[in-house]
């Protein structure tokens, strides 16, 4: 008896341990070896862009209690990236940690129907339900949100500048995507969607697969609710968080670290981005 609650409070010993030595900054390598379209940002701009998430918040007004992970875009046509950031809502000074930055794109102007992606601090709630994408093609022979079960991630009815005819503010349907793996995942960096954010396919597996939005979903689930939508084969985060963020860095050229995708075949694609 004795020797079997030895190893119990050795094992509790341990546990506190590697709690204790872990932060949620340490997925970044996670990052590194799971997400395969990435950019390598150097620090002062990983700073940078912390400030700008910052200050966003600041202005939102946005109340963090926890600490939680946090999405990041800048959707300025020269730079096209998402970025996801750890906060820590205990350290005394730079409470935003990096972990890694991927190629998007966002909204682009001068189509019917297209909207320029809103600017803003956007809740990832209960409210307005994920859906996973059917995989099957389209009209024009494309799977708008990518393979079969990819997350999309709904930010639901926000006022959006319309990139056609007069423009003025509409309302549009914001959401968070991958998309065909074939014809399209290959242009992330371009600003060509309808509004809604592209991003690569295995960001949004990373995301979905850590829960780094699902706080409320956690929530749901502690409380006994049943939700189909979340992946059998999920390791949630203690860290979860519920936030994206977007931005205009008001970039007048591309950075180094942000290179321009490969345009070759871009115009033969143009019905389809």
């Amino acid at each position: 008896m004795k020797k079997v609650l030895l190893i119990f409070a050795l094992l509790f010993a341990s546990s506190a341990i590697l709690s204790k030595a872990e932060d949620g900054a340490s997925l970044s390598l996670a990052f590194q070896t799971e997400v395969d379209r990435r950019l390598d940002i150097p620090q002062p701009d990983q700073l940078r862009y912390a400030q700008l998430l910052e200050g966003a918040l600041a202005n939102a007004g946005t109340p963090f209690m926890k600490s939680q992970y946090i999405l990041l875009l800048d959707r300025n046509p020269n730079v096209q990236a998402i970025f996801v950031y750890w906060l820590d809502a205990q350290a005394a000074t730079d409470h935003l940690r990096f972990i890694g930055t991927s190629p998007a794109s966002t909204g682009k102007s001068g189509r019917r129907g297209s909207f320029i992606t809103p600017l803003g601090v956007f809740a990832h709630t209960l409210d307005n339900r994920d859906f996973r994408a059917e995989g099957t093609l389209n009209k024009l022979g494309i799977r708008g949100y990518g393979r079969k079960g990819m997350r999309v991630f709904d930010f639901g009815w926000v006022q959006g500048e319309r990139g056609w005819g007069s423009g003025g503010l509409y309302p549009m349907r914001l959401l968070l995507h991958a998309t065909d793996p074939d014809s399209l995942e290959q242009f992330m960096g371009i600003a060509k969607s309808k509004g809604c954010i592209r991003i690569p396919a295995t960001l949004n597996t990373f995301i979905d697969r850590y829960g780094l939005l699902d706080d409320d979903y956690e929530q749901a689930l502690a409380n006994g609710k049943e939700l189909w939508v979340l992946r059998p084969d999920r390791t949630p985060t203690p860290w979860s968080g519920r936030y994206l963020v977007i931005v205009d860095s008001d970039s007048t050229e591309r950075p180094v670290w942000s290179p321009e995708p490969d345009a070759k075949g871009v115009p033969k694609l143009e019905k389809l981005l």
